[in-house]
């Protein structure tokens, strides 16, 4: 099997399609492998999270510092998301620019959010699970956030959904606050 990269507007952020065989029994896909991730210039994964939401949840932007910097390949394997990267790095031509696409349980599609990014789910059906791998571990001092309102940001989150935030997200400062990546 091989797998489809497409580059978006911000260099590194990549999406990834593999290949999907259904019949009348259901279908198989291949998510991940090793070699072909690699030749992608995508590190080892080394911790993988699934969370389940509902409609209007959103999660993020969340992102760790260095040394505990993660890079996160997210794939909704139930329900409908629009998964979001703002780029942190300091002195990118992409500093504070974002990525916004939508995945769903339909397709074989992947987001790859690189260290040095912030990353959000906003959840678009009545309840989805998005799976994730991180090639970090979890690191609670390490983590930060921005608000996902900052109008610095411009992020066009959809209108028609009531966005739920966890008090700890609503309470992030905004972009010009932020510690960020040299």
């Amino acid at each position: 099997m091989s797998f489809e990269v497409t580059p978006q507007s911000i260099v590194d952020v990549l999406v990834i399609e593999g290949s999907r065989f259904g019949d009348e029994r259901g279908f198989f896909t291949e998510d991940y492998r090793e070699e072909d991730f690699r030749k992608m210039g995508i590190p080892p994964f080394v911790q993988m999270n699934h969370s389940r939401s509902t409609r209007g949840v959103l999660r993020g932007l969340h992102y760790q510092l260095p040394p505990a910097a993660v890079g996160k390949l997210v794939r909704c394997i139930r329900g409908r998301i629009l998964d979001v990267a703002v780029d942190l790095r300091k002195g990118s031509p992409s500093f504070g620019q974002h990525v916004m696409v939508e995945l769903d349980d339909r397709s074989t599609r992947f987001l790859w959010v690189p260290a040095g990014f912030a990353h959000g789910i906003l959840i678009l059906s009545e309840e989805a699970d998005v799976h994730y791998k991180q090639t970090g571990y979890w690191s609670p001092e390490h983590e930060r956030a921005i608000r996902w309102s900052c109008p610095s940001l411009d992020i066009p989150w959809p209108k028609d959904v009531e966005i739920l935030v966890s008090p700890k997200d609503q309470a992030a400062g905004f972009l010009e606050e932020a510690e960020l990546f040299s």
